[in-house]
């Protein structure tokens, strides 16, 4: 759902060089995953996966910001390329700032996507905040962009697609 004209938001995305994600409820579909032997795991989505792959070619960085510290998100994102990964990250918007500093950035050229209250900060300072439908409502009133499909159910891909068909990367 566009929650500004689509005029607009195609202005917003067009000046993004970079896109911040949060894991849980964005990249996975929030659920905790536990073996029997007590090792946590997450299910991600392929299609978010090939999503952010063709936006890193197309010259956009990707960055994960989470609070998590389950070390499977260093492994999906070592697989995806993805150069800038934060784990157990108590202060998200501390760090996407730092990361805008060493990128030569701004937080106005950044695109974030956070479902919960401890990404409300940085949805507030970014220039393109962006959330999935299943997100907190306090999340939905803070973007611009809410996706039509879940965390972990392509809500990434549908984020990444609009990106392409901008930049024409596809």
């Amino acid at each position: 759902m566009i929650k500004i004209s689509e005029f607009e938001l195609r202005s917003r995305l067009s000046q993004v060089k970079l896109l911040a994600l949060d894991v849980d409820g964005v990249l996975t579909d929030g659920g905790l995953y536990y073996t029997d032997s007590g090792e946590e795991f997450k299910k991600f989505n392929v299609k978010d996966g090939l999503g952010m792959k063709l936006l890193m070619q197309g010259g956009i960085n990707i960055a994960i910001i989470t609070a998590s510290t389950s070390t499977s998100v260093n492994h999906r994102a070592k697989k995806l390329g993805i150069n800038y990964t934060f784990i157990g990250v108590e202060n998200k918007l501390n760090v996407l700032e730092n990361l805008c500093q060493k990128l030569n950035i701004t937080l106005e050229q950044v695109a974030y996507m956070g479902d919960d209250l401890n990404d409300i900060p940085v949805l507030q300072a970014v220039g393109c905040p962006l959330t999935v439908a299943d997100a907190m409502s306090i999340n939905k009133s803070s973007a611009i962009y809410v996706t039509e499909l879940a965390g972990g159910k392509g809500a990434v891909r549908e984020i990444c697609d609009r990106f392409l068909s901008i930049h024409k990367t596809v």
